[in-house]
This record gives C-alpha cells, sequence and structure tokens, in this order.
C-alpha cells in the first residue's frame, strides 16, 4: 500500500523557517513526480513547489519562489520543502502528492497519492 506521509510542520514566527519531509512508500520512488500543496484556512488547495521524477525539473510558485527550496533523496525516499522567510500568508496544511512520471502539474487532479498533510502556522 502506499503512503506518503509528511513531519516537520509546527508553529513558527514571521521570518523564520522549517523544513518539511515527505517520506514515501513508492516503488521505485525516483520514477514519481513529487510536489507540494498547501490548502491555507478556508481555502483552496494550491501548488507549491514540484521536482520532476528525474529531478532536473523544479517548478515553484511566485509566491514563495526564492524562499522555499524543493529536494529530493532517491535513497531515503524523500521529498523535502525547505522554507525560509515564512510570513503569516504561508499558514496552511501542507501536503506532498506524487504521480508515477510525467511533467510536474500545478493541478491537484494529476497526483494519483497523497500524504495527510501537516499544519504550519506563522504568527505575526
Amino acid at each position: 500500500q502506499v503512503a506518503l506521509v509528511e513531519s516537520g510542520g509546527g508553529l513558527v514566527q514571521t521570518g523564520g523557517s522549517l523544513r518539511l519531509i515527505c517520506a514515501a512508500s513508492l516503488r521505485p520512488f525516483s520514477s514519481h513526480t513529487m510536489v507540494w500543496f498547501r490548502q491555507p484556512p478556508g481555502k483552496d488547495r494550491e501548488f507549491v513547489a514540484g521536482i520532476s521524477w528525474s529531478g532536473g525539473g523544479v517548478t515553484y510558485d511566485d509566491a514563495v519562489k526564492a524562499r522555499f527550496t524543493i529536494a529530493r533523496d532517491n535513497v531515503k525516499n524523500t521529498v523535502s520543502l525547505q522554507m525560509t522567510s515564512l510570513k503569516p500568508e504561508d499558514t496552511a496544511v501542507y501536503s506532498c502528492a506524487a504521480r508515477h512520471g510525467g511533467a510536474i502539474d500545478k493541478s491537484t487532479s494529476a497526483y494519483a497519492y497523497w500524504g495527510q498533510g501537516t499544519q504550519v502556522t506563522v504568527s505575526s
């Protein structure tokens, strides 16, 4: 059974940093494009960042570009999201998702596998 498990969320002050980790049981992990979405309170889920199955392609939403960094470790079967200069508007439930092969897609419908999410709260 495929499982994606996120960790690393928490409460942080404005300007702080957090590193989220998504551990995946996908096989082979290296064949899956991995992404992060977030759902702010009362809003729809939105794309944050993605990394292609080859690791050669990386895409960020404009709202997080230059502040967040996505990376994958195909030995540990994890994808991380390093978040810096956090703002209150980054407050959301962050979820990782995966699809086998394929390009990075900003639509939730493109992804077959989802984690439960981890809460990130940025206080002002």
